[in-house]
């Protein structure tokens, strides 16, 4: 039987719903090829927030180094494409299984620190691997370039290999990923392994005596939020036809992705989605307009958000929408006028 606590949840569900359908509308309205760059871009942070918000919304550990995560991804698919003429299509997947595995290997040292230590040791991998890139230019007779980065060879309209005309495809594309995340997350969300991981995230050591393997769960995390992080990264490279370390493995993204997950509320599904659909425009908008005479203007309008959010709104924006909702149903089951 439903609870009254049901009812916010499931209109909140069918209000998504309804969202992610009239956006499978947006191409046959939105013609111009910069504002659908614009939509992807979007629908690009929401999907990577989502995938960043699988192991640190649920285990409360805060992870600066997903963008590395996302550059193995980008750089794997767009050099097999360049020196195994190998279709994206599978060298995403290749780039997301090693991704995987760096995840874990990170993962299983990184998970025995708590606290700043954590998020300090993640940013560390991060700029390293960043770093050997930016200062490397060829290895085992693979040409990396170093700072230049890579260009993706254009093979004309070439959908086998992840090109197409014009962005509609790519609109499609990463929407049916992000759809995809957040279905990923609330399966997770409601199995044995999330009920594991948010008792974890309440207190690790009270989960462990009552016979919770917190290494396990954790490490299963970040396993799949790697996976789902690479495949992003992969998406980027065939979507801007160019990556280098600065723009796909900086720290800029990684903190990017985690404010968005933090002020549109981690440990939830809609949450990071919420986050994207506000600060990617706003970044966007603060770029094109004064990004010229003040660089890095967009990330301190993201600190004074992430301040304003942890004072005001420590849960995120997707719980006073839920309270909303939860009124206005209250209201309607009582025949009353719901307070605006």
């Amino acid at each position: 039987m439903a609870t009254q606590s049901d009812s916010p949840n499931r209109a909140i569900v069918l209000a998504t719903a309804a969202a992610f359908a009239l956006l499978l509308l947006v191409p046959l309205f939105v013609t111009d090829d910069y504002y659908l760059h614009v939509f992807v871009h979007i629908l690009f942070f929401a999907y990577m927030a989502s995938a960043w918000n699988v192991v640190c919304g649920y285990t409360g550990q805060l992870s600066l180094g997903h963008s590395a995560l996302c550059g193995i991804g980008g750089y794997l698919s767009t050099l097999l494409l360049i020196n195994a003429g190998l279709s994206p299509w599978v060298g995403m997947i290749i780039g997301a299984v090693c991704a995987t595995a760096a995840g874990v290997l990170v993962g299983w040292p990184c998970f025995r620190l708590r606290g700043p230590y954590f998020a300090l040791t993640t940013i560390a991998f991060a700029e390293i691997l960043r770093i050997w890139t930016d200062n490397t230019e060829e290895i085992f007779g693979i040409e990396l370039r170093g700072a230049q980065g890579l260009s993706v060879p254009l093979k004309g309209h070439a959908p086998a290999l992840f090109q197409f005309d014009g962005k509609v495809p790519y609109f499609y594309i990463i929407l049916a990923m992000l759809v995809g995340v957040m279905l990923v997350t609330w399966w997770m969300e409601r199995s044995r392994m999330g009920y594991y991981l948010k008792a974890i995230r309440g207190d690790r050591d009270a989960a462990e005596a009552l016979g919770v393997y917190s290494t396990r769960y954790l490490l299963s995390a970040m396993a799949l939020s790697s996976f789902l992080t690479a495949l992003g990264g992969s998406f980027y490279a065939q979507f801007f036809r160019y990556v280098n370390p600065e723009r796909i493995m900086g720290l800029d993204l990684s903190i990017e992705l985690a404010l968005m997950g933090i002020v549109g509320g981690q440990g939830t599904v809609l949450g990071p989605v919420l986050g994207a659909f506000l600060l990617t425009p706003a970044g966007e908008i603060t770029r094109a307009t004064l990004g010229g005479k003040f660089p890095g203007l967009h990330l301190v309008i993201y600190g004074l958000v992430l301040i304003l959010s942890m004072l005001f709104l420590p849960k995120g924006l997707i719980e006073p929408l839920r309270r909303l909702v939860g009124r206005k149903r209250t209201a309607a089951g009582r025949g009353e006028p719901a307070a605006a």
